[in-house]
């Protein structure tokens, strides 16, 4: 008897763009690197050039193929003609995001609206202006939503963090059931805290480094290469039939 086994759908991105937002450090180039190492052609977004260009610059000279686009996305009108102008992207990582840790009490209302502006509303339009453009020309698409643990669960000084994360979660069950009849999916990702230039200046805060370590069920700090992985799957036909699901990368914080 001849036994046909079924093939594993490829994570290779051959052919494919990809657009990632925040992408000038940390999270966002690794995501990018990761991106171009399966073969996407990588366009870095980010308000100012100096990073995203040497990053760029970076993922050519590793063999990949990465371009850049300054913007500012809390500008939804310059966003969504900048990327009219574009090509249509395959790929859009919505990862530009921010935090103002504060009591409850003492949040401002412009500190609310720095961190709703950028991580809900900003992100919000980004996708829109994306998915219009693959709609336009009938193309399917991966839309992959950077969100966080937090917007599964509460955690203390995050009052408008956590609102605008458990934002972007019910955004993406919402825009996947819209979009789906396009083939276009949508996603996200929930990371726990991740030590980048960025976020280990924290950490030297013992008690609070020991607070974080004793969530994590796996006892370490995430890594920005345990983001590469995920959103490389996310983005290829490895994921083909997942859509409005939330993949968490939290070491287990919240499992309990």
């Amino acid at each position: 008897m001849t036994v046909t086994l079924p093939r594993t759908p490829s994570f290779r991105l051959d052919g494919k763009r990809a657009l990632v937002t925040g992408a000038g450090r940390g999270l966002g180039l690794g995501m990018a690197a990761a991106l171009a190492e399966a073969g996407a052609h990588v366009t870095l977004l980010a308000r100012t050039a100096p990073e995203i260009e040497a990053g760029a610059e970076a993922i050519r000279a590793a063999g990949g193929a990465a371009d850049t686009l300054r913007l500012d996305i809390s500008d939804p009108h310059a966003t969504a003609a900048a990327l009219e102008a574009c090509e249509p992207f395959d790929i859009l990582v919505n990862n530009a995001g921010t935090n103002r840790p504060a009591p409850f009490a003492e949040v401002s209302v412009e500190d609310y609206d720095a961190v709703m502006g950028l991580n809900l509303r900003a992100a919000f339009f980004v996708a829109q202006a994306v998915a219009k453009r693959l709609m336009a020309v009938g193309r399917p698409g991966s839309i992959i939503h950077i969100s966080s643990q937090m917007g599964h669960v509460g955690g203390p000084r995050r009052t408008v963090y956590c609102a605008s994360k458990h934002g972007m979660e019910g955004l993406t069950k919402a825009m996947a059931i819209d979009l789906a009849p396009h083939g276009i999916r949508v996603n996200s990702i929930g990371p726990t805290f991740i030590e980048t230039p960025l976020t280990r200046p924290f950490f030297e805060d013992a008690a609070f480094k020991e607070n974080v370590l004793s969530r994590i069920k796996l006892g370490r700090l995430g890594q920005v290469e345990d983001l590469m992985g995920a959103v490389v799957f996310l983005a290829s036909d490895a994921s083909g039939l997942m859509t409005g699901s939330a993949m968490l990368v939290d070491g287990g914080w919240t499992a309990e």
